[in-house]
């Protein structure tokens, strides 16, 4: 069975995301994928979708879609509200979407971006072995942009659909659920992340990481999808040596001449010539995924054992949704 959905209304920023293109950095093509990887695994996991099927990103302001066949949705990440016609739905719980319906994703209360898969997953073609859109190299996702009023989406055909929605019934928002949620993004826009130091952290002023930690920092009007721009405590390098660009990493925080971080995030370029003080830790690199401009983060920094630790947590957490759905 294939079908199709339709833009209604886009929202402010919907993309087509999945994985994204990892093992190509090297010939200077970048990554994208998901701003929050562990939203993005859960809503597949709900409608019982491979982890690596493509997602619509929604950022700040929801869309409004039509879709033209039965299918099961679900919708994990920020907070929003949501409704299938005259019905209110909830974030982190799948329902069935019945042909002609339109499915509204309105008001947001916490966090920036969520995830909302369709079982099947959005059949758009994929460029170089990845259906994730990069708007800046206008490539893969939708004709390489965010979505307009007016396109339509070919979705997949999509496995065990009615057993599906048995299955996850009264049992969607059970603790593995709420272990795997991610948005750990306060009220006001505030948000703790654990980090490691950076590859470089040796080129800066010996109490740099310290004062890293000692404040928050604010994400500046011009932060994006490549990264975030921080407005804090400047951090000051140890002298004026440069230093040759080396790869990039989702999470890593890179510091110019200025002082001023700036935290490099899904759609960053593919090599950096800034030192990199700190890396955020896999397990909390969603929770920066939820931020949006006028927000505050703070870091903490930790060690490999713990990070590790906190990896394994997030990962078991996530697996038991995906094993329900398998």
């Amino acid at each position: 069975m294939s079908g199709s959905i339709t833009v209604i209304r886009p929202g402010l920023h919907t993309t087509v995301q999945d994985l994204g293109r990892w093992g190509l950095q090297a010939r200077g093509v970048p990554v994208a994928g998901p701003m929050d990887v562990w939203s993005h695994r859960l809503a597949n996991a709900l409608v019982g979708n491979a982890r690596s099927a493509a997602t619509l990103e929604i950022t700040l302001i929801g869309p409004e879609l039509l879709f033209d066949d039965d299918r099961l949705v679900a919708v994990a990440g920020a907070e929003f509200e949501l409704s299938v016609d005259d019905t209110a739905g909830k974030v982190g719980v799948p329902q069935p979407v019945r042909a002609g319906s339109r499915l509204r994703i309105s008001r947001r209360s916490r966090g920036a971006r969520a995830y909302l898969a369709v079982a099947g997953g959005i059949d758009v073609p994929a460029v170089f072995g990845s259906r994730a859109t990069h708007v800046s190299s206008r490539m893969g996702g939708h004709e390489g942009r965010a979505l307009r009023a007016g396109d339509c989406l070919k979705l997949g055909s999509p496995s065990r659909l009615d057993g599906r929605a048995r299955a996850h019934d009264g049992a969607a928002a059970t603790s593995p659920v709420t272990g795997a949620a991610t948005v750990c993004v306060e009220p006001g826009g505030t948000a703790r992340v654990r980090v490691l130091p950076g590859p470089q952290s040796d080129r800066f002023d010996s109490a740099a990481l310290q004062l890293l930690q000692s404040a928050s920092y604010r994400l500046t009007p011009d932060s994006n999808r490549m990264g975030f721009r921080l407005e804090g405590p400047a951090l000051g390098h140890r002298d004026d040596r440069e230093m040759l660009s080396d790869p990039t990493a989702f999470g890593v925080v890179q510091v110019p001449r200025s002082g001023q971080p700036i935290l490099l995030m899904a759609d960053r370029q593919t090599t950096g010539g800034y030192p990199k003080i700190a890396t955020i830790i896999t397990a909390d690199a969603g929770v920066a995924g939820q931020l949006a401009p006028g927000d505050s983060i703070r870091f903490v920094v930790c060690d490999e054992r713990t990070a590790l630790a906190e990896l394994g947590l997030r990962e078991r957490a996530v697996q038991q949704v995906e094993a329900l759905a398998s």
